[in-house]
């Protein structure tokens, strides 16, 4: 957690702490001002953001790195951009992230150089 830094840029330098196979990463996000939050609310709907209810934290952001059900990384960093434009200033902090997993697709009667290069990817 690092305070006194803009959102996007503590976000990306959480991002930038993980291993290179990251594929999901559970943050959570306060706000200072919470007269604020139906602002930022509506600016945070674009990554998806999970309200808390009854929570020292107001939102869970789930981030997804090259694949899966959540939000892109890129879009959650521009998002957060979008909050420190605002003036809304807050805080984050990491609460889960997983590496190694690789996504599972149907490779049936794709030439061998696309499976190649899918396995190269994904460090198979």
């Amino acid at each position: 957690m690092v305070h006194g830094v803009p959102l996007a840029d503590d976000f990306q330098a959480i991002v930038d702490s993980l291993p290179p196979d990251w594929t999901h990463l559970a943050l959570d996000l306060r706000i200072f001002d919470e007269e604020r939050y139906v602002e930022a609310a509506t600016i945070l709907v674009q990554v998806n953001a999970q309200p808390y209810s009854k929570h020292d934290w107001h939102w869970r952001l789930i981030v997804a790195h090259e694949f899966g059900h959540a939000a892109a990384a890129e879009t959650v960093h521009g998002t957060l951009r979008l909050l420190d434009e605002q003036g809304i200033e807050g805080e984050l902090v990491a609460r889960e992230a997983r590496s190694g997993r690789v996504e599972v697709t149907q490779g049936w009667g794709r030439p061998e150089s696309v499976r190649r290069e899918f396995a190269r990817r994904r460090h198979q």
